[in-house]
């Protein structure tokens, strides 16, 4: 699932006595709202504020959940909000269990567990190559190491980024080539495909995680693998 700026999801409150349906649609607010034909708190169209999303949010959703009377708890499906905060770019899942419980989260990025799919064109890298921040390191197998540590070098030193900071060196080591990346400003399909130009046959191994320079949302966090000569895509986990 891709997860878009602001606020999005919904919340299945179930049935409800008319005169509470009333009371839910009447509530002011800017983000949220109650929708009658499926039960449910929604998000509105139009969300005209300039408010902090996540206090505003929060408080709507309390606020409507607040009006529900007592015996009406049970009836709660539940349901999850998803907002992104302007401040860090950070996502946080407002959850509303069966039965009326709230909990928030904030999402924490990580691999373990995360699904692999085949690299296939570099799609699944979303954000813009001038901005790719890389990280880590790789290994691999060639007839000829040093010309191929100097062309991977060589990609890197005159990329035209953003941002010129950060290390990559790429150096021959017997038969094989190990390739070091922190903070590197390289667009991560470059990289990639340079590696499969040069690498040979099964030996290929390592992986590279490519953020971005910019705020991003982090759900276009990448990780690519190496493994002997495969490359996969990761996304992170989000929700732990």
């Amino acid at each position: 699932m891709t997860y878009q700026p602001g606020c999005q999801g919904r919340v299945v409150v179930g049935a409800l006595p008319e005169s509470v349906q009333r009371t839910l649609v009447s509530l002011p607010g800017d983000w949220l709202e109650y929708d009658p034909p499926s039960g449910s708190i929604v998000v509105r169209h139009i969300q005209p504020t300039d408010d902090p999303v996540l206090p505003a949010v929060t408080v709507e959703l309390v606020r409507i959940l607040s009006v529900l009377p007592f015996e009406s708890l049970a009836e709660i499906e539940g349901g999850d909000l998803f907002v992104h905060t302007e401040e860090t770019g950070r996502l946080v899942r407002l959850r509303v269990e069966p039965g009326g419980a709230l909990h928030i989260q904030w999402a924490r990025p990580g691999y373990a567990g995360a699904q692999k799919r085949a690299w296939s064109d570099g799609h699944e890298v979303r954000h813009e190559p001038w901005n790719h921040r890389l990280n880590g390191e790789v290994v691999f197998g060639t007839a000829d190491p040093a010309s191929a540590a100097a062309s991977l070098q060589e990609l890197a030193d005159t990329y035209e980024g953003l941002h010129p900071e950060g290390e990559f060196e790429a150096v021959a080591e017997g038969p094989e080539v190990r390739v070091t990346l922190r903070e590197v400003n390289l667009d991560g399909k470059l990289f990639v495909e340079a590696l499969h130009r040069l690498a040979g046959p099964r030996t290929l191994d390592g992986r590279v995680d490519v953020a971005s320079f910019r705020e991003m949302v982090p759900e276009q966090l990448v990780r690519v693998l190496f493994e002997k000569g495969k490359t996969w895509v990761q996304h992170p986990m989000l929700w732990t």
